[in-house]
């Protein structure tokens, strides 16, 4: 899974670097909107890489750091301190190019400061720097992209067309799994990383690109040793104007709720578990604990959490091949569902919170309803596990109905088929048909009684079965492309790009077309005419494809 964090930083010159891994992978797509280009990628330096914990899937957070605020407190100055040591290792690890090129902050992260690069630093196996100090107005103001690969946590300077990341943390007990950062952090710590062995930790990004060194600095570490669980964290997530709560999941199908910055000395253990497979709350048992809730969700791994924009619902997707929907204030289950096959991995809602994405082990992409608290629309065209999904916000729909709500949707998803597909979610030709479908027709349009998928909207806190293929629109693909040679993990869409990853650490950036560009004609871009039929066929949805 992709993590973004209010992305909107521009983009550099593009680069002609390309990762030899990529060989033989074109290095654009073509859509109906015109081309998408690869920028350029970020990887992990081959000579830092360490599995002493084994290999974990890479997970991609962007993180957007304001400016540093003109006053701190007390304890933020001691830990934040502009001292030139401090600036110095700044200027070591926002060090640009080879060594002896300038630096200039204007085009990248921080200050309107140029540097000149002037030696190699040897503490994180070859990574580029500075000698000279950065100025006393250096803030790490910027966007930047943290991955994990193996024990480490990697983090890159994303307007930077350097494949090397700035910064290096490595965690000698277990892998780091999971990360989010939450932009409007009152008191510095911004950053949630989750390990393999269940700790967690928050921290300052801006402190970790201000400091020597290897290792987390002025971290809050929760769940320490395993004290409230020792099952592995799967997903971590920042509560939307939580002030500084978050959630964490678990392997073993429970969700932790904390509270940044509580020491957590009070008893932080819980009721037992009684039945695995109902839904329960527990709160915690003195008002010091930290975690301050437990929520058993499923039996079985949570695979991936996803909140609401405004913070109201919380989608968990698991093991058990649901998704469930929870009113978090209320703590209440809304509504759920099954795959039609095999566990789900992902899921991702739209920017107005009327509709989920899952994808899973059945390799097909679902589109949720919260109006309809049910399953409207599937997409099929991976040809193996779909790893993660992503609505995109930015894409702005060719046609509108008048009243501002938008009348279709772009979202995109990634596998382990090494492909990126891109689907458009119509209202017109989804929900119209739904609710204005001939007498005797199905919402397909094949011949047959009504299906009772749609008599209703389901109750309450219902958990569906998976309906019937037939009674649901399918979606084909606008385009589909093989862009990484690895198994893909996640994908981001941001204002002017979309990022894409694979599962060893590798991360593409792919511009938008400019607005300028024309579309593809049908000869350069279109399937041809045999293999469109095969994707749509009668009452199935979907557009072109391009490759």
């Amino acid at each position: 899974m992709i993590n973004n964090s209010n992305i909107n930083g521009g983009m550099s010159s593009p680069s002609s670097s390309v990762n030899p891994r990529s060989q033989g992978l074109k290095t654009y797509f073509k859509t109906p909107e015109g081309r998408y280009k690869l920028h350029y990628e970020k990887t992990q330096p081959s000579s830092l890489l360490q599995y002493p914990h084994g290999k974990s899937v890479t997970q991609v957070t962007l993180a957007h750091l304001k400016e540093k605020q003109a006053q701190l407190t007390p304890t933020q100055s001691s830990s934040l301190s502009a001292s030139s040591g401090v600036r110095f290792a700044a200027a070591r690890f926002l060090g640009g190019g080879n060594g002896g090129r300038t630096l200039s902050f204007a085009g990248g992260n921080g200050t309107s400061k140029s540097l000149a690069g002037t030696s190699r630093s040897s503490s994180l196996g070859g990574f580029s720097n500075c000698n000279s100090l950065l100025t006393s107005n250096y803030d790490g103001k910027g966007t930047y992209l943290i991955f994990n690969v193996g024990d480490t946590i990697y983090i890159s300077d994303f307007n930077s067309q350097d494949k090397d990341p700035i910064k290096a943390i490595h965690f000698s007990n277990s892998n780091p799994v999971c990360h989010a950062f939450d932009a409007e952090a009152k008191d510095g710590h911004d950053l949630l990383i989750g390990l393999n062995s269940g700790d967690v930790y928050s921290v300052s990004l801006r402190q970790q690109l201000q400091e020597v060194g290897k290792k987390l600095v002025g971290a809050q570490h929760y769940n320490k040793d395993g004290s409230v669980s020792t099952s592995r964290c799967t997903s971590i997530a920042w509560i939307p104007q939580g002030d500084g709560a978050f959630v964490v999941a678990h392997a073993d199908g429970n969700l932790y709720v904390y509270e940044k910055g509580k020491d957590g000395a009070g008893d932080s253990s819980f009721t037992v578990i009684k039945d695995q497979t109902q839904f329960t709350v527990a709160h915690a048992r003195s008002s010091k604990s930290n975690p301050v809730a437990r929520w058993h969700i499923c039996q079985g791994s949570i695979n991936s959490i996803a909140f609401s924009s405004d913070g109201t619902f919380l989608a968990t997707v698991g093991r058990d091949g649901y998704v469930r929907v929870f009113e978090y204030s209320k703590e209440q289950l809304i509504c759920g569902g099954k795959s039609y096959y095999g566990a789900l991995l992902c899921c991702a809602w739209s920017m107005d919170g009327k509709y989920i994405l899952t994808g899973g082990e059945d390799d097909l992409v679902q589109v949720w309803s919260m109006e309809d608290r049910k399953v409207v629309a599937w997409g099929e065209g991976h040809s193996s596990w779909v790893s993660g999904v992503a609505f995109d916000s930015y894409w702005s729909s060719p046609s509108s109905d008048g009243t501002g709500e938008s009348v279709m949707y772009r979202f995109g998803s990634v596998g382990q088929d090494t492909q990126l597909l891109l689907w458009d979610l119509s209202m017109e030709e989804i929900v119209v048909p739904l609710r204005r479908c001939p007498p005797g027709g199905s919402p397909t349009f094949n011949s047959g009684g009504q299906s009772s998928h749609w008599d209703s909207i389901s109750p309450v806190g219902t958990l569906q079965p998976a309906p019937s293929m037939q009674d649901v629109p399918k979606l084909s693909p606008v385009v589909a492309h093989r862009i990484h040679t690895e198994p893909l993990s996640g994908l981001i869409f941001t204002q002017e790009s979309i990022l894409t990853a694979c599962r060893e650490g590798h991360v593409k950036i792919w511009t938008r077309p400019r607005s300028s560009e024309s579309p593809p004609s049908n000869s350069e871009g279109l399937l041809s005419t045999s293999s469109k039929e095969k994707l749509l066929s009668p009452g199935k949805i979907g557009g072109s494809s391009f490759k």
